[in-house]
């Protein structure tokens, strides 16, 4: 409920009694340099926490761990060879092939210098080089094998010739070596922690990859490096383009604040009481045992465009009060009457559009939704507080303040109006209102019905984080063409009883889910243990292609087990792997794969032989959309659930909240089909951005609302109470909407993708939720909000319970 009227009398201030007002404005007031002191020494103390924030990134956080097919994975993955967190850097010659001795020379110290970096599995690191990279072939003799590095490699023609033909014989073309031999990969699986037990600092690591890559490109050879860890490495770096955008974003809503107001004093107070939600909110995360990572690197932005939002609705209305002669000590509490009810629901709405996000099961956005749900909390202290105690000493310029009651005191002169309130007054009017209503309602459902097309997952080879013609993503690309496949692998899971994993009726399944995969567009290639004996198969019979068969033999079947490299089966041999070599990862190849592979598994499940997803890059992926498509839509109706009752508590009526939450709704629709005609996914870095634009958009809603709500119950028509609410509140609404649109909207000169995608959507919602508090919600408060009828008697009755109440 709204606790006073828009405008108090200007002889106020001398009859004001101090003992007036709720319990909190008495305390808060009437002991103001408390509040500045205990806010200052809270500035200083966590100021000095946030020196210790750290900004770290974990291959852990980004997957959901409680997912069967991540369960299955971390159940096993001490089996698993380096289908988890791993690292692929192909080494290019620009002329010839690998089969040169200095080339090799060249891979050789390059595999060394990786092989001793922090958090490398060295056991499982794979190049020319390790000896677990080893050949099988037939020769006179029988089966033969051995390390594809020769015994006695001297560099001379004939090894290399020799070297040439192990490689041909290990099945490594097209996985270790390039099909056109002229790159090899040093394969880098990576652990969790490193050797001291410390989680590995990916900046770190990525800075030492680009060093190693800038010291042999010196030597002749071309570098490209693909991986989880490279990506957070250069979105790491790239922080530093995030930071200078904040800083840009700053100068733009000071710029915009100050152009509005003229005034020095309450500007820089706006911004100064912004900036110091951030720096708490910075500061509680280290002490709360919190970091950053480059997901939710933006939050202090958005805890910033929050603060903003709420400053300068707080300084427009001490500014007016002023103006009209109010006392400055007197305009603060006045507003602090008026507004803190509505910002502290619309805070607690944004909170709600964060802490939602608690649903998903991936830590990397429970922990942005914790950050965000913080900053947003710390706000009510810093902007609904702080920041009136502060303009309740400091005053704003007088002449500012006559200035933001120009519009006002040349309606009441009889002037005309400005020809922008006149046309937004429109919308009260039935022909006006229908049409507005009518147009939101199209644009709505033509964009839920483009929103059916939004697509959970990656739509985009590479990553899509990055631009597409960053360093990154120009490596993806050279992986694809020189290996015929991407990095993107999917791994089926195996389980059999121990030492059973050779036997016919497993591997003759096994067989039949490769063949099927094989048949299955998205996927490249395949490498399983039943494959390995079709072509040993083959090669004992002088490579007839005849004898490209799976033979019920299960003696020929342990002979070729025994000699198979380890990873196509563990130690035990309790379980198999699958490989599937993906083209991409995008979202309709993974739905497709593992469609083929559930479908497969439910029908050759046994108590003793079970298929289980799902293990690699992609598969872990797979797990990922999954988890995001089940806690989108939940996400949202949680979200909206919270801002309708809010809302309710807040207004006590049904009405009140359609005409706020209806806005909204249209806003998403239109923001998902703004995504798919972007050809962006639902994905862990999206998935925040849908529901924040929820929670920071009631806003708007509720600021203006209150104020028409309180005109309505004096007995003021809708047309005056909408212009009133212009006056008093629209102004501002539309001074945050396009300043905080102009600032975000420069993030897409970002060289990250990620936030110049969150750029574009987040100034599009900041616009839209604008436009449909301005237009869209008198339109529906002229079908759905009466004006009551009140003597005025009834009327300061009614304000005075309520101040009682509040």
């Amino acid at each position: 409920m709204i606790s006073a009227t828009v405008s108090q009398p200007a002889d106020t201030g001398a009859a004001f009694d101090p003992r007036s007002g709720s319990l909190i404005e008495r305390a808060l007031f009437n002991h103001r340099w408390a509040v500045v002191l205990l806010c200052a020494v809270v500035t200083v103390l966590l100021g000095w926490q946030a020196t210790r924030l750290q900004l770290q990134a974990s291959f852990d956080k980004t997957i959901p761990t409680s997912h069967p097919y991540i369960q299955n994975f971390l159940k096993h993955q001490a089996d698993l060879s380096g289908l988890g967190n791993a690292l692929r850097i192909a080494v290019a010659v620009p002329k010839g092939t690998v089969y040169d001795a200095r080339y090799l020379d060249t891979l050789r110290r390059l595999s060394d210098e990786v092989f001793l970096l922090p958090g490398v599995d060295r056991a499982r690191m794979k190049s020319l080089w390790t000896p677990n990279t080893r050949w099988v072939g037939v020769t006179e003799d029988g089966l033969e094998g051995g390390p594809v590095i020769p015994d006695g490699y001297d560099g001379s023609a004939a090894k290399l010739q020799q070297l040439q033909a192990n490689v041909s014989r290990s099945g490594e073309v097209g996985q270790l070596v390039a099909r056109d031999a002229r790159s090899s990969v040093v394969f880098v699986p990576l652990l969790a922690q490193d050797a001291e037990g410390r989680a590995i600092d990916y900046a770190r690591l990525s800075a030492q990859l680009e060093t190693l890559r800038g010291k042999y490109e010196a030597e002749g050879v071309r570098v490209h490096i693909t991986g989880f860890a490279k990506v957070m490495g250069d979105l790491i770096e790239g922080v530093r383009a995030v930071l200078g955008f904040f800083a840009l974003a700053v100068a733009i809503a000071t710029a915009m604040v100050y152009g509005y107001t003229r005034c020095v004093r309450s500007t820089a107070l706006v911004v100064l009481a912004s900036l110091v939600a951030v720096v708490w909110q910075l500061g509680l995360l280290p002490l709360l045992g919190y970091s950053l990572d480059p997901y939710s690197i933006l939050v202090p932005f958005l805890v910033f465009a929050i603060g903003m939002s709420h400053g300068a609705q707080k300084m427009n209305g001490i500014m007016q009060d002023v103006g009209r002669g109010v006392p400055t000590l007197v305009a603060a509490r006045f507003t602090f009457r008026r507004l803190f009810l509505a910002g502290l629901t619309a805070l607690l709405a944004d909170a709600v559009g964060f802490a939602v996000l608690l649903v998903i099961d991936i830590q990397v956005i429970r922990e942005l939704a914790i950050a965000a749900s913080i900053g947003v909390g710390v706000l009510i202290f810093t902007n609904l507080i702080l920041l009136p105690v502060l303009l309740s000493y400091t005053g704003v310029s007088a002449t500012a303040a006559q200035r933001s009651l120009r519009d006002e005191q040349a309606d009441a002169s009889g002037a005309a109006r400005h020809p922008l309130w006149r046309f937004l007054d429109r919308f009260t009017q039935r022909r006006w209102a229908a049409g507005a209503v009518a147009a939101g309602l199209i644009m709505g459902v033509g964009g839920f019905l483009v929103s059916l097309q939004l697509q959970i997952g990656d739509l985009d080879p590479g990553a899509p984080e990055l631009r597409a013609d960053s360093r990154y993503n120009r490596d993806v690309a050279f992986m694809a063409q020189a290996y015929g496949a991407s990095s993107d692998v999917l791994a089926v899971m195996v389980k059999t009883p121990d030492g059973q994993c050779s036997a016919y009726e497993t591997l003759n399944k096994v067989d039949a889910l490769e063949w099927q995969l094989r048949q299955t567009e998205g996927v490249e290639s395949t490498n399983t243990l039943a494959l390995l004996n079709r072509r040993m198969l083959t090669g004992l019979n002088e490579g007839n292609p005849r004898w490209y068969e799976f033979l019920p033999n299960q003696d020929m079947l342990n002979t070729v087990t025994a000699g198979a490299p380890r990873g196509l089966y563990n130690d035990a041999c309790s379980l198999l792997t699958v490989y599937a070599n993906l083209r991409d990862h995008k979202a309709e190849t993974l739905q497709r794969v593992v469609a083929e592979v559930e479908s497969f598994a439910q029908t050759n499940n046994t108590d003793e032989v079970q298929f289980l997803l799902a293990a690699g890059s992609a598969g872990i992926e797979a797990a990922t959309n999954i988890v995001v498509r089940d806690a989108w839509r939940l996400m949202l109706v949680l979200v909206y659930g919270a801002v309708v009752l809010l809302c309710f508590i807040t207004f006590r009526s049904w009405r009140a909240v359609v005409v706020a939450v209806l806005p909204l709704v249209i806003t998403s629709f239109l923001a998902e089909a703004l995504m798919v005609a972007l050809g962006m996914g639902v994905k862990v870095a999206t998935l925040p951005v849908i529901a924040l634009g929820v929670g920071i958009g009631v806003d708007y809603a509720l600021y203006i609302l209150s104020v028409v709500l309180a005109q309505l119950r004096e007995g003021k028509s809708l047309s005056e109470s909408y212009y009133r609410a212009l006056l008093f509140t629209g102004k501002v609404v539309m001074l945050t909407g396009v300043t905080l649109a102009i600032g975000v909207i420069t993030w897409v000169a970002s060289p990250i993708k990620f936030q110049a995608d969150m750029g574009l959507l987040l100034g599009f919602m900041f616009l839209w939720n604008m436009v449909g508090a301005l237009v869209l919600l008198p339109a529906l408060a002229h079908f759905l909000l009466k004006r009551q009828t009140r003597t005025p008697e009834d009327s300061a009755a009614f304000f005075g319970a309520l101040q009682a109440r509040h």
